[in-house]
């Protein structure tokens, strides 16, 4: 899996922008049923599809055994394709027994339809019972968010995933929008790092996520000027005393559990417009939200 892919939460930017991204090497796509995305996906990787590795989610009401292969084969036809490489778990649903919904995803995996399983959106204690719950196949993902701004998962979940073998995919690794990422870098840093390694802001904060072991990242890019951008971001590293002045020097989030909680109980159609007013705020009060 390449560790820069394309995420398209919010995406409106066609086709191309994609293939954009796969002519540079960024061969890994992400998206969710919730989404809407799944089509025009489907249409990007057409002809590509051996190429391609491919990740989508299943929403949480779609997590009874008899709702998951429905879902499945509903996304198998709108992603035009017989097999998905990495289904997910878009979030937690305490409502469904953990090992009803992978004991369903797993004959996923046993018919051919599915080639790894992941989750996404769950917190250390949530994946220790996925892990204990799986029977034949590993969870082999959790797709959480991350960035230079928001450390959340480096509370244990980051270190108990990499001890664990199992892959960190951060989803808005640029916080949502880089105006946000600068909000919370008084000093420059980011821009003085960039400056030094002849890279752009954007690069420098995803190299960051990459440096991390076990972790890839799938930024948005709804133009294909970002998409080449993000992938810009790839096949090279930060140097250590770069690395020292991002950590010391940003000022970043870490949520609490009460934060998360809240935040998986609002509905994804809400997250858009959410994301709208927050941007309006002065910028003292955006970087509570980063």
């Amino acid at each position: 899996m390449p560790e820069i892919g394309l995420g398209t939460w919010d995406y409106h930017g066609g086709v191309k922008p994609l293939r954009a991204g796969f002519e540079r090497g960024a061969l890994f796509v992400d998206t969710a049923e919730s989404y809407g995305s799944e089509p025009v996906v489907g249409e990007a990787i057409r002809g590509r599809r051996n190429e391609i590795f491919l990740a989508t989610k299943v929403s949480p009401e779609h997590f009874h055994r008899r709702d998951i292969q429905k879902a499945a084969d509903e996304g198998l036809r709108r992603l035009r394709t017989d097999y998905i490489d990495l289904y997910q778990l878009h979030q937690p649903n305490s409502g469904v027994p953990i090992a009803e919904t992978l004991g369903a995803i797993e004959d996923l995996v046993e018919a051919g339809k599915v080639r790894f399983i992941g989750v996404s959106n769950f917190s250390l204690a949530q994946i220790k019972q996925a892990q204990q719950a799986s029977r034949k196949h590993p969870i082999a993902a959790n797709q959480v968010r991350y960035s230079v701004v928001d450390r959340t998962i480096e509370g244990g979940l980051l270190q108990y995933c990499q001890a664990n073998h199992v892959s960190i995919i951060a989803y808005s690794p640029l916080s949502r929008g880089l105006s946000r990422t600068l909000d919370c870098d008084p000093e420059g840093v980011l821009a003085e790092v960039a400056r030094a390694k002849g890279k752009t802001i954007a690069q420098v904060a995803l190299n960051w996520c990459l440096c991390k072991e076990g972790v890839f990242v799938i930024p948005k890019g709804n133009s294909v000027a970002h998409v080449i951008e993000n992938c810009g971001a790839s096949g090279w590293r930060l140097d250590p005393v770069h690395i020292r002045m991002i950590d010391e020097k940003i000022k970043f989030n870490r949520r609490s559990g009460v934060q998360m909680l809240l935040r998986q109980l609002v509905p994804h159609s809400m997250s858009g417009i959410a994301l709208r007013v927050i941007q309006r705020l002065p910028r003292r009060l955006r970087r509570r939200f980063s």
